[in-house]
């Protein structure tokens, strides 16, 4: 062991769950050593000694029934950390989600760190999409990633100073001193944007001619949102290209620091822009899983009902701006026209439209208003015959059918490499849905289908999207036909202030009411994590609570992040137009890239 490893506790007892089978065919590879954290979880959180983590992820990638996915890879300052409650000792602590299908079931890695020895062995040479996590846990805690092909900032410039996830980076813009741009920082920070191929690994030409390279974006309308690639040409041909991300970056783990369990909701609903009430969930049902809270049925199904009018409405701008990136100006007219019935309804219920923060702990923030029905029963009846139009008209075109088929395309081994999930996933043959694979708020009571392609081309995932509305009109429709009575909240003092009568008369009631409303519940110590189906795909936040009012890490897994990292092993020898289809058919919203 090196002289900065950090030795493993004793090994925890066996546990029986199915889950936690993976820990007994570790220990049988490569002996007791591995201490198996108690967490909220129903699957395992190992922790590895750095000198073989890279051992223990190839086994992990190559075992029976594989964990083909790295779905999520980051870090932890555990420096201020007081909770620990005799886990390994560790400054910082890099952490790996794992993913099996055949399983059905994670894993998560961690690896502890010595502040003074910050490095770590790259995981790109078994998961391609490590590339970009790694170089976000170098760019916001200092990791380094010893064997990464290219680590370097990508959120933040490269004239950046610090690592904003440390804990003792400032949270805040009034705790430093004022901002001031002179003409000499402003010509340093200019010339660190220049674009210099080499330092991204591209060269300038062959022996028998010189490329060209296309700027695109990062404000260029088939970029969907502040986003650049930059690309090496040889004429139309894309020989090279380079994502580049970031310019929507606004911290938003940092900001989970510095606000309550609660006054974190809004937050969440910004992540994807589109997913409104759809970005909630995963994070309430986190909090939920820490502190212990039964959700009501009723509460449930509200909730299930607003992420599927949710997801409507995200298909149908999805749908719409493909057709229109294809050459087909008419349909988004219609699709948007549609989308404020969707919007009439979430506006009827939550009092917002785009971003509601309706979702609470332990439920919703109200109950449904009167006559909700009638709304929902409009829609319900308008939708199918718009579909069947849109399907007709725009879906059935010979243009757009002849600009999408076999183009961006990419099969089911590339997109589990890449961390792929949702549409673009399903679009491979693969039906990983985490409402039916990992049935949450009461989903699996719920008949409704999940919709496969199998070419995995833009055409392919502009079908998936368009017949996955169907089935969500099937789900609302379930929920206005067998919405359960009872209360939409929990009765648990940690998610909800008591109701105000008892406030009234009783003295203690009172003080837990004006501390929860005014300094935030006190979670339990420990982590959780929830995994969610939104509307782009899987999304999980991971939560560690110190048992404090606020969370002492938040690490938000996004899809798009991901799904942008994979464009240069799908675009790469096509043409530059195929690129803009490409873009407009993986259904990205920057600030979910970003965050």
């Amino acid at each position: 062991m090196a002289e900065t490893d950090i030795a493993m506790p004793e090994s925890t007892q066996v546990d029986s769950r199915p889950a936690f089978a993976i820990v007994e065919e570790l220990k049988t590879k490569f002996g007791e050593n591995f201490y198996v954290q108690t967490t909220c979880e129903e699957f395992p959180t190992v922790w590895v000694e750095r000198a073989r983590v890279q051992e223990v992820l190839m086994f992990l990638r190559k075992v029976e029934r594989p964990y083909v996915m790295l779905f999520d890879l980051s870090a932890v300052d555990e420096r201020l950390r007081v909770h620990r409650d005799g886990l390994p000792p560790s400054d910082f602590t890099v952490f790996y989600h794992l993913l099996s299908l055949e399983r059905n079931s994670d894993i998560r890695i961690k690896v502890a760190l010595n502040e003074n020895d910050l490095s770590i062995p790259t995981a790109t040479n078994i998961w391609p999409n490590a590339n970009w996590y790694e170089r976000e846990a170098y760019d916001m805690f200092g990791i380094d990633f010893a064997g990464h092909p290219m680590l370097r900032r990508i959120l933040l410039p490269t004239y950046w100073e610090g690592h904003p996830l440390r804990k003792e980076y400032s949270a805040r813009a009034t705790e430093y001193t004022p901002y001031m741009q002179d003409q000499a920082k402003q010509d340093f920070e200019q010339e660190h944007l220049r674009f210099v191929p080499e330092d991204w690994g591209l060269t300038r030409g062959n022996d028998d001619e010189d490329f060209m390279f296309l700027n695109l974006g990062p404000n260029h309308p088939s970029a969907h949102g502040a986003f650049r690639v930059v690309l090496q040409l040889d004429g139309e041909e894309v020989k090279d290209c380079v994502p580049d991300i970031g310019y929507h970056h606004r911290g938003v783990e940092k900001m989970a620091e510095r606000q309550t369990w609660h006054s974190f909701i809004p937050y969440t609903d910004r992540v994807d822009y589109l997913g409104g009430c759809a970005q909630n969930m995963p994070y309430v049902m986190a909090v939920e899983q820490l502190a212990g809270i039964k959700v009501p049925e009723r509460a449930q199904v509200i909730r299930v009902m607003l992420n599927e009018l949710f997801r409507i409405n995200n298909h149908l701008l999805y749908c719409g701006t493909a057709i229109q990136d294809a050459g087909g100006m008419t349909p988004v007219f219609y699709m948007f026209a549609d989308r404020q019935k969707v919007y009439d309804i979430v506006e009827a219920i939550t009092g917002y439209r785009m971003h509601p923060a309706w979702f609470r702990i332990g439920g919703t923030a109200h109950d449904l208003p009167n006559n909700w029905q009638k709304l929902v029963k409009e829609l319900l009846e308008w939708m199918p015959k718009r579909l069947n139009e849109y399907y007709t008209a725009a879906l059935k075109n010979s243009v757009f059918i002849g600009r999408t088929r076999n183009v961006a395309q990419y099969d089911a081994k590339s997109a589990l490499a890449w961390g792929v999930t949702g549409t673009g996933l399903r679009a491979t043959g693969i039906d990983f849905d985490v409402r039916k694979y990992r049935p949450y708020s009461g989903y699996e009571n719920f008949d409704f289908d999940v919709p496969v392609e199998y070419e995995g081309d833009a055409y392919a995932r502009v079908l998936v999207h368009f017949r996955e509305i169907t089935e969500s009109l099937k789900i609302i429709q379930q929920c206005l036909d067998n919405m359960p009575s009872g209360p939409y909240k929990a009765d648990h003092p940690l998610a909800v202030p008591p109701p105000k009568d008892k406030t009234l008369q009783d003295i203690e009631t009172l003080i837990t009411h004006f501390l929860s409303v005014s300094w935030g519940p006190v979670m339990p110590a420990g982590e959780a994590s929830f995994m969610t189906e939104v509307v782009k795909g899987a999304s999980t936040y991971y939560l560690t609570s110190d048992k404090s009012t606020m969370s002492y890490r938040t690490r938000i897994r996004t899809p798009t992040f991901t799904h942008l990292q994979q464009i240069p092993s799908v675009i790469n020898g096509s043409l530059v137009s195929d690129l803009i289809i490409y873009l407009a058919t993986i259904d990205v919203v920057m600030a979910d890239v970003d965050r």
